[in-house]
């Protein structure tokens, strides 16, 4: 029996004592009041146990609850580690592509500036090719061709307008020409000028070696006359010969001999800002 029942038992036993002096309702009241007492006692006990469990239960929870909360904090740890490398590997390729936008922006700006330089080297070389037309309009496109190839204007002067057949001596009518391109050349101070000479296939005889020969004295010829008669400055001229070795046509015929018998006065833009922005 539970210890808390002895002093209830006690108490029973003292009334049973002294139940012929009560009158019976007394008695049945009393029983009444001990049957009360008793489902009393039994339901509290059937609470407590209900408690304790409801305790254990809860101690249970709690305890599971602590284990969730600590993996819970091992996650958050976990992931707040893993912010941090994401931030810093973040900032790291933040400052990578800063770099990578700083490196594309000046590359942009040399591209720009280079495009600037090419779109006023254009404008140069078209304006003066319209200026050479002009002054030598007067010839036959079978005497002289103006045009542009590479970035190059090409005065290509055929060899009746200037030399006799196998001389290297400038005629009349190729001096005064050279005169009209000379007064192009001395106001664009800037044009670098080479000269080239070119021959047909033919082999000749007399006072050149061979067509290389007669090539090169005709380029020499007429830098000269550029240079000394019409004053242009010589550190702009180059002298070249190439005999027949860069023909503009076959040499299979007389056609194409007499295209190929010619001096091509190339003139070039200036291009050392260019080549230093290239270069950078």
């Amino acid at each position: 029996m539970h210890l808390s029942r002895i002093p209830l038992v006690v108490v029973l036993i003292g009334i049973l004592g002294f139940s012929s002096c009560v009158s019976k309702r007394k008695f049945t009241d009393a029983t009444m009041r001990i049957a009360t007492l008793t489902r009393t006692l039994g339901d509290t006990e059937s609470s407590l146990q209900a408690t304790q469990q409801s305790l254990k239960n809860t101690q249970e929870a709690l305890e599971q609850t602590k284990g969730e909360l600590s993996r819970e904090k091992e996650l958050v740890e976990t992931l707040n580690s893993r912010l941090s490398q994401a931030l810093s590997t973040s900032s790291t390729v933040q400052q990578q592509l800063t770099e990578k936008e700083r490196r594309l922006l000046e590359q942009q700006e040399r591209l720009d500036m280079l495009q600037n330089l090419l779109d006023e080297q254009r404008s140069v070389m078209a304006g003066l090719k319209a200026t050479v037309d002009r002054a030598l309009n007067q010839y036959r496109s079978d005497e002289l061709q103006v045009y542009e190839e590479d970035g190059k204007l090409y005065v290509s002067l055929q060899d009746k307008l200037l030399f006799p057949s196998g001389s290297a001596t400038v005629n009349r009518d190729g001096r005064e020409a050279l005169g009209k391109l000379s007064e192009v050349l001395n106001a664009n101070e800037e044009i670098q000028i080479m000269v080239e000479g070119h021959t047909d296939n033919v082999p000749i005889s007399g006072r050149f070696e061979d067509n290389w020969a007669l090539s090169t004295a005709r380029a020499t010829a007429i830098v000269r006359i550029l240079t000394e008669s019409y004053k242009v400055a010589p550190e702009r001229v180059i002298a070249s010969g190439r005999s027949y070795y860069y023909p503009k046509a076959p040499n299979d015929s007389s056609e194409g001999r007499a295209k190929n018998r010619r001096t091509e006065i190339i003139l070039t833009p200036k291009l050392d800002e260019l080549f230093n922005l290239l270069n950078q």
